[in-house]
């Protein structure tokens, strides 16, 4: 029997992270809702392109197909839109085969009230008012950055890296530099709490439930020598020694692991971006978020003390 909801890994996602909305949102801006409406029924059969979120959701879904009897992931589409002006987004979603049969349209709000009913371990969307309402009443978010989307249909492998504070973790730590960004500050704070394990970040929900996916992947190779894996999982952080032994306790603690953890010591991060190769990367500063041609997609998740300066 599939897992009832509750018991799923969920992904919200909204039309204008999963399809390119371009051409749509400049006939909003500039005709109004009125000639929107008109324009997405005159194209309803017209299949939307590609959205920067759409490889990775694509890959997310085919975990159910290794796993068909639990179906353990399910992706819910949240919408601004009425289900009237959203059959185009639906007309596309089965052109593509997309596995989304549950949604959520609000015609015209914020749909982030609505995340806990669908037991969403993520929101994404490239809305960032949507995102900000969305942590700001502590339900887990991402905003999609603009990035050319490239979707290899040959490479089978989900690859998904995150940055540690501020996203995984809480931002405890990332206060304590900020105050008067003293890396020695900083170390001195981590080595005196090196046993005590962070608290949760905005998307340690999704890491730790991913990580469990991963399990199951595991044992599906002991049942099967043959078996390929799909999921790949990425920290990378700014940290360095002697910081980094937190993050293993934190993580310890959890019962969780990332296949490859990478401590930069305030290395650019694009430099492994580039040979990791993520269908997403998670990170709560916008200078990190950064690739060489632009074509990693890239999630800013706005919370904490990162991004004081930058709430409206």
């Amino acid at each position: 029997m599939a897992y009832p909801i509750e018991h799923k890994l969920v992904i919200g996602i909204a039309s204008s992270a999963l399809f390119d909305l371009t051409e749509s949102h400049r006939i909003y801006a500039d005709s109004g809702e009125e000639e929107y409406r008109k324009y997405q029924e005159q194209h309803i059969d017209v299949v939307l392109d590609r959205g920067v979120a759409f490889p990775f959701i694509r890959r997310f879904l085919d975990i159910n197909k290794h796993f068909a009897k639990q179906s353990p992931v399910e992706v819910v589409l949240f919408s601004r839109n009425s289900p009237e002006t959203g059959l185009r987004v639906m007309n596309s979603i089965a052109h593509y085969g997309l596995d989304i049969s549950r949604a959520c349209f609000v015609t015209g709000k914020s749909a982030h009230a609505y995340l806990p009913a669908f037991n969403t371990s993520l929101f994404l969307s490239a809305n960032e008012d949507d995102v900000r309402s969305a942590l700001a009443a502590h339900h887990p978010a991402g905003l999609v950055l603009p990035s050319r989307t490239e979707d290899d249909e040959q490479d089978a492998e989900l690859r998904v890296a995150f940055d540690f504070d501020g996203v995984i973790a809480d931002d405890e730590s990332e206060t304590v530099f900020k105050r008067n960004n003293d890396v020695a500050e900083f170390h001195a704070h981590e080595r005196a709490r090196v046993a005590i394990p962070h608290q949760p970040g905005p998307l340690a929900d999704l890491f730790q439930r991913l990580a469990m996916m991963q399990k199951m992947e595991e044992k599906a190779l002991r049942r099967d020598p043959a078996y390929k894996k799909i999921l790949r999982i990425a920290i990378i952080t700014a940290r360095s020694a002697p910081s980094h032994e937190r993050v293993v306790t934190t993580l310890k603690s959890w019962g969780v692991s990332a296949n490859e953890t990478f401590f930069l010591g305030g290395m650019e991060k694009a430099r492994v971006l580039e040979v990791f190769r993520p269908h997403i990367f998670f990170d709560d500063q916008l200078s990190h978020l950064k690739s060489a041609g632009g074509t990693i997609p890239m999630v800013h998740v706005p919370f904490g003390v990162a991004n004081l300066q930058s709430q409206p």
